[in-house]
Formats: C-alpha cells, sequence, structure tokens
C-alpha cells in the first residue's frame, strides 16, 4: 500500500500549531489494522499522516477541508481521503495538555414526556457548543430503571419516578464538550420545572417540564454518576443496553447523512419530520464502514452514476438511522425526502427535506428507501446497526436475501 503524494507544496504561513493523534485504519485488502500518527494543522485546516510501523510519511501535509479541530477526540471515527480512522490516542503530550482536558463526557437523558420534543432540545446541545458522539432511542424494564434511579430508592417518590420513566421511549445520548457536565446541568435548570420557570425561564425543564418528576430530561451530577450513567445505557463491554423501540410493522427506513450531522442539522431535521406528521418509532446514531455501505446501496450500483460518491459521503461520519412510520410510509416519506438532487428539489418541491437541507445530489441530507422491495435489504442494515437484533457474535452472521438468488451478509 503505497502512501499519498501531494503536489504542489502547502504554503504553512507560520500556521505552526499541530495536534496529533494515533489512529487506526483496517485494511480490508491485508486484512490488516495499520496504525497511523495523525497531524492536525488548526491553522490551515491541513493534515498529514505517518506510519507509525514503517516509520515513513504516508501523506504528506495538505489541506483538507473536511476535517475540523472539534471533530478529534479521543474514541471518534474521521474520514480522510476515504480512509476511515480511529483515534484511538493522543499522539504528543501538547495534544493531550490542550484537549484532553477541555473533552469531558456527560449523559443526556430525554424523557417520555419530552420525546416528541428531541429536535427542539438537539438544537439546544448544538447551540451550546456540545457535540453528541451517541444516540439512541431506548425503552427502560423496570430493573434498569430501578438502577438509573438507585440513589433515589429510599425517596418517597421513588415508585413514581419508576411509573414515569417506564411509562414511553426515552432519548440517550452521550455529549461531548468542555466543563460538559455542569454546562449540560445549566441548560437543564432546576430539577423541579415550575421552579424553573421562576429561577431558570429559558432552561430546559422550564420550558419542556411540568413538575418535579415530569422534568423533561435527566444530567449526572458528577463524573462518578456519569460514568455509571453511561456504563448503564452504553456499556463498554459492546452491549446492547437498554431495548430499542422499533415496532416493525409499517415503517420505512431513513439516514440522516453524516454532513447534515456534522452541520448541526440533526435538530432541525427531527422537528421538520415531525412537523410532517411522521412517528420516528426508533432511531441510533451510529458510523458505518465502506463495506456496509457498498452492500447497503448494492441496489444504486451501476445503476447511478454518483454510486463512488454516495458510498464515501455515507461512511464519511456519524449517521443517524430511524424508522419511520405513517400510513404508506415507504411512499409517503419519500415524496417529504424529495428529489435526490436538492436543485431540483429547491424548485420542484422546495418543502421537502432534500430542498431545505441539502447541498448537492450527495450531500442531500437524508436517505430513504426508494421502493418497497428495497426494503429488505436496508431492513439488514437497520437490524445490524440500530436494532440491535442480533448480539454482537451474532451480527456478522446476519444475512437477508433481496431475492432468491440473492445473499448479503453483514
Amino acid at each position: 500500500m503505497g502512501g499519498y503524494e501531494v503536489t504542489p507544496p502547502l504554503e504553512t504561513k507560520n500556521h505552526s500549531e499541530r495536534f496529533v493523534f494515533i489512529a487506526e485504519w483496517y485494511d480490508p485488502n491485508a486484512s490488516l489494522l495499520r496504525r497511523y500518527k495523525l497531524l492536525f494543522y488548526p491553522g490551515d485546516g491541513s493534515v498529514e499522516m505517518h506510519d507509525v510501523k514503517n516509520h515513513r510519511t504516508f501523506l504528506k501535509r495538505t489541506k483538507y477541508d473536511d476535517l475540523r479541530l472539534e471533530d478529534l477526540f479521543i474514541g471518534n471515527k474521521v474520514n480522510v481521503f476515504s480512509r476511515q480512522l480511529v483515534l484511538i490516542d493522543y499522539g504528543d503530550p501538547y495534544t493531550a495538555r490542550q484537549l484532553g482536558s477541555k473533552k469531558e463526557k456527560t449523559l443526556a437523558l430525554i424523557k417520555p414526556d419530552a420525546v416528541s420534543k428531541v429536535g427542539e432540545i438537539i438544537e439546544i446541545i448544538n447551540k451550546a457548543g456540545f457535540t453528541i458522539t451517541k444516540l439512541k432511542m431506548m425503552t427502560l424494564s423496570r430493573k434498569e430503571a430501578a438502577d438509573f434511579h438507585a440513589d433515589h430508592q429510599s425517596r418517597p417518590f421513588f415508585n413514581e419516578l419508576i411509573q414515569f420513566i417506564t411509562s414511553g421511549p426515552v432519548i440517550a445520548m452521550e455529549i461531548l464538550r468542555d466543563d460538559a457536565i455542569c454546562e449540560w446541568k445549566r441548560l437543564l435548570g432546576p430539577a423541579n420545572s415550575g421552579l424553573a420557570r421562576t429561577d431558570a425561564p429559558g432552561s430546559i425543564r422550564a420550558v419542556f417540564g411540568t413538575d418535579g418528576i415530569r422534568n423533561a430530561a435527566h444530567g449526572p451530577d458528577s463524573f462518578a454518576s456519569a460514568a455509571r450513567e453511561m456504563e448503564l445505557f452504553f456499556p463498554s463491554s459492546g452491549g446492547c443496553g437498554p431495548a430499542n423501540t422499533a415496532k416493525f410493522t409499517n415503517c420505512t427506513c431513513c439516514i440522516i447523512k453524516p454532513h447534515a450531522v456534522s452541520e448541526g442539522l440533526l435538530g432541525k431535521i427531527l422537528m421538520a419530520i415531525r412537523d410532517a406528521c411522521f412517528e420516528i418509532s426508533a432511531m441510533q446514531m451510529f458510523n458505518m464502514d465502506r463495506v456496509n455501505v457498498e452492500e447497503f446501496y448494492e441496489v444504486y450500483k451501476g445503476v447511478v452514476s454518483e454510486y463512488n460518491e454516495m458510498v464515501t459521503e455515507m461512511y464519511s461520519g456519524s449517521c443517524v438511522a430511524m424508522e419511520i412510520q405513517q400510513t404508506n410510509p415507504t411512499k409517503t416519506f419519500r415524496e417529504f425526502c424529495g428529489p435526490a438532487d436538492p436543485e431540483i428539489a429547491r424548485h420542484l418541491r422546495p418543502g421537502t427535506l432534500r430542498a431545505i437541507f441539502g447541498k448537492t445530489k450527495i450531500q442531500n441530507a437524508v436517505h430513504c428507501t426508494d421502493l418497497p422491495e428495497d426494503g429488505l435489504l436496508e431492513r439488514c442494515v437497520v437490524d445490524c446497526y440500530i436494532i440491535d437484533l442480533a448480539s454482537e457474535e451474532e451480527r456478522s452472521t446476519v444475512t437477508c436475501s433481496r431475492s432468491s438468488s440473492q445473499t448479503v451478509s453483514f
């Protein structure tokens, strides 16, 4: 595998500050995990890569507009010239010192009474400078709810808490920024929504909550609480956590594309879907690799000239996949998404998702199922990535058939 050649050389213009990360890339041709040093220069948005094992330059310094400083944190997946890199560690003391203390994680939980306002709450989260790194719609069992509210077990309102938190779906998110725990608590406001309307009238609980139990959203108070609660919803062991909310009936698939998530459009798109009277019955953020994207888009190969660009966009960052419900959902939701080309959509269907949020035919905000007969193939991806039908070990062998002569394996 050779490195990239860059011509002409980049002018540095005194942009000397750089951040270094250790990154891994799975090479599907050699079936090897390759390790690199990824250097990012925020002054001019340039990148550089070095092969750790062979001690050589893999990518000379070159400008790369699709990577931002806020994308660089441990555990994130970033796409650099069609290679999906996983950032596993800081590459030097300066980077660890400058960025390590600034990136704090906490849990943001939207409770059953505010799930319909998820778009508005995500808008608040994005505008406050948070990055959403994980997201999943779930339902809690009584045991999971009791574990979550363990600190309140001796309180007289404990049973009411359990009954409320298990009364409908919740949306759990891992959110990231400097001083995340305190900043999220500030956005939430006082625990009692009535008090919040007096003391913090613009807070989430003041606007979307009702009382001390039905108070819209939750955030942990400390590092220890944040770690414990995130482990419940997003187990580090790779388990599924609480059950997903998929219904599997009268539904279609929608994926909000990486560019739209990265540009902070997630909340606005969710609000638009709700306002058009569609129900989001399941939802999860995930990253796809190239192999799975190619299989997901198999029906477009050789048919759509932009196939390769479509594949690259879909695995370039985090997506949000949803199960959408309504009458005749495949047809009605496809019409709501609009033509694939946003320019055409703006002329012919100006109120559609792609007309409003799309940029190009590739970066057109959302993917939706085009034909009912394509739904089974797309459902396999949903099964593997958002529905959690299979265990982690089983996912490598999940298969589905588009026809009697074709089997797709993930």
